[in-house]
Formats: C-alpha cells, structure tokens, sequence
C-alpha cells in the first residue's frame, strides 16, 4: 500500500470495525450505520436504499461517463454467530478507500463515480432488488466492476476470465411419497429410501449423458431425510440439493430433465414426487471490451487467467444491465499462513491487499481518463 500509506491505518480501521458487527443479508443495520457516519464524515453525498443499501456519487469535472464500484456488505451464518467468512468486510473497506481517495482528488476526477454498498449477496440477494429500486437507471451508470478477495490465486495477482466466469445457480427440494410398512414384509409398503437412493443416482446422470462434455455444469445432493426407525419402511424422504452451469440454455435443460425423471420414478415406483427448483443467481459474465482494456492495463504479468468457477455472485445481475467487469483479487499467502478458502471457519487475509485493489481501480481509471 505504499502509494496510499495515507489511507492504509484507516482502511485496517474499517475492516477490524466491520468485521466485528457482521449482520446476515437484509439485516446490516449497524454495517449500513457505519458506512454512512464515514461518509458523512468525509463529506460524501449518499442514498439508502433497501434499508441497509448505500449509494451515491462524487461528480467529475466534466463528465462523460458513469463508472459504477460495488462492495457486497453482509456476512454469513455460523454456528459462532454471524461472521466475515467471505472477504465482504475487506469489500467493503476497499471500497471505503476508494471513495475516499476520489473525494480526496476530486479536483483530478473527471468523469462521475458511483459507488454501491449493496447488501444480501449471500443471500438472498441484493442486487437485483436495487436495479429493481432503479439505481442503475437513476445514476445513469454506463459500466460498473466488482471484486473479490480470492484466496486460491497468490497475493499481488489478479485473476479474471473473459466471458462465462462464475456459475448460474439454483437450489432444489424433492419430496418423495412413497407408503409405509413394516420392514420384514416389504413388498407391502413403497420404500422411500429406496427410491430416494435410485433418484440421487439417475439425477447424476443429466450432467454425465444429458450435458455436453464441453459444458461444465453439476448437480450436487447436499442434504437428505427419510424414515423414522431401521425396521419400517420410509414413507417421506426429502432430498435438498444445488445445481450449477454457466450457459442458461443447458441451466434450462438440466431443470427440464431434472422434472422428466422425477415423473418416470412416479410412474417406475408408484410413488409422488414433488421438485421444487429455486432459481437463483444467473451466471457472471465479464464484458468482452472492459476485459480486454483491463489485461491491457494491468499487464499480463499481474493477470491470472482462471478457469470457469462454480461459485456465485449476484453481481452477474448488473451484468444484465450494463457492461461489468468482475475480478478475483488475490490473497493467498502461504509464508503469513493466509490459505484457507472462503467460508472456512478460518478464512484471513494480508490488509496489504487492499493497496493493490485500490492500485488496480486507479489504473482502470486512469486509463479511461476518468481521472488525471
């Protein structure tokens, strides 16, 4: 963080702070609190939206384009409580730093800057409620990027991908209703488990014979619940589960085939079975142009070039919308022992990587003349 040392001690400041009053998505009461008494603070102009959602503008000199900068702000469930498992309070902490920055340069700054603290990005989202709430459209933003601290690519690089990079989502719940009897005289009851365990393996079959090889995608039965004691047969049995793909052709297909089993078991089984499918978060795809410019800016030597990944982010929403960039900010640091992944109990970083997030957001700018 050389060149920001100003700001280094205060984004630290912001991230022990944040991390130490995590609230679950739509309930960032004191996280939203705190992020507007620091704006008001250093003078920055800002709306709340969605209760916890924080939106405003620094006003360029003359300008002639909108830049967007989104920061997720919620943190996740564990059995301690709630906590920042997912990097969301060093998000936010950069993009504290960035703000202030710009502020601080405002007599550099060219084109207007949008920045969203968006609330609810592990669930169950945010960012499609402020497009709803208009935010895109009132702000005027013509692009906007996101960022993630990533611990599987080394500190100081940044990975990216064009196109298709992070999965679209879904959850499902099956519900199988079979009949009941007595364990030693099968043949009069319908066996839930039975037919729950030949379900899981006929499911595995929409990505091995339903899918193309070429295109990635996963079904993955997380949870299952079935009878009440070893010697009757289970008459309910539950499966809950999430599906992944990134080509919303094959996400529709996968749901399809998904509901085309369940009714050939009905029929195989003599049995109902109910699918509920929860479509979630469409798939994260980086604008062609703004990846382009970004390598070319950064420099190959910085870049890490990831494969597809399967996690999700509501930031694929805006994508929707307008051209977005989204980016892994690396943080693995094997010699300071930070290589633990996210959502694990002890998932860290080095707050050295918020110089180089802040250093990257500086030379996308720059390089668009949006500042001098």
């Amino acid at each position: 963080m050389k060149k920001f040392k100003y700001l280094q001690e205060k984004l630290i400041n912001h991230r022990k702070s944040l991390h130490c009053i995590a609230e679950i998505g739509n309930e960032e009461y004191k996280t939203s609190k705190y992020i507007k008494g620091y704006l008001d603070s250093i003078g920055v102009e800002y709306e709340t939206f969605l209760e916890t959602a924080i939106v405003g503008k620094i006003k360029g000199k003359n300008p002639k384009k909108t830049i967007a900068f989104r920061s997720d702000i919620d943190g996740l469930t564990t059995d301690d409580g709630v906590e920042h498992l997912c990097g969301h309070d060093g998000h936010m902490s950069i993009l504290l730093g960035l703000v202030e920055y710009l502020q601080d340069h405002k007599d550099e700054l060219n084109d207007d800057i949008v920045f969203i603290f968006q609330p609810a990005e592990e669930g169950p989202g945010g960012a499609l409620p402020l497009i709803e709430a208009g935010v895109l459209k009132k702000y005027e933003v013509d692009e906007i990027y996101g960022l993630h601290i990533y611990p599987e690519v080394e500190q100081g690089y940044i990975g990216i991908r064009e196109g298709y990079f992070l999965a679209q989502s879904g959850e499902f719940d099956i519900s199988i209703t079979a009949k009941s009897g007595h364990g030693a005289m099968p043949q009069k009851g319908i066996d839930g488990i039975v037919i729950a365990a030949n379900l899981i393996s006929n499911l595995q079959t929409i990505v091995a014979r339903n899918i193309s090889p070429i295109e990635s995608s996963v079904i993955t039965i997380g949870r299952m619940e079935g009878g009440s004691i070893r010697n009757i047969i289970a008459e309910n049995v539950k499966l809950e589960g999430t599906m992944r793909t990134f080509d919303p052709e094959v996400y529709k297909h996968m749901k399809q085939r998904m509901c085309d089993i369940a009714k050939g078991f009905e029929l195989a089984y003599n049995c109902k079975i109910d699918v509920e499918i929860n479509d979630s978060y469409p798939a994260v795809n980086n604008d062609k142009k703004l990846y382009e410019e970004f390598v070319k800016v950064i420099g190959n030597d910085k870049i890490v070039q990831l494969p597809p990944l399967m996690i999700a982010e509501d930031f694929s929403y805006y994508q929707q919308q307008v051209p977005g960039l989204f980016i892994m900010l690396g943080s693995r640091n094997e010699e300071k022992g930070f290589v633990n992944g996210l959502h694990n109990i002890n998932f860290n970083f080095d707050e050295e990587i918020f110089g180089d997030a802040l250093e990257v957001y500086l030379k996308v700018l720059k390089h668009k003349n949006s500042i001098d």
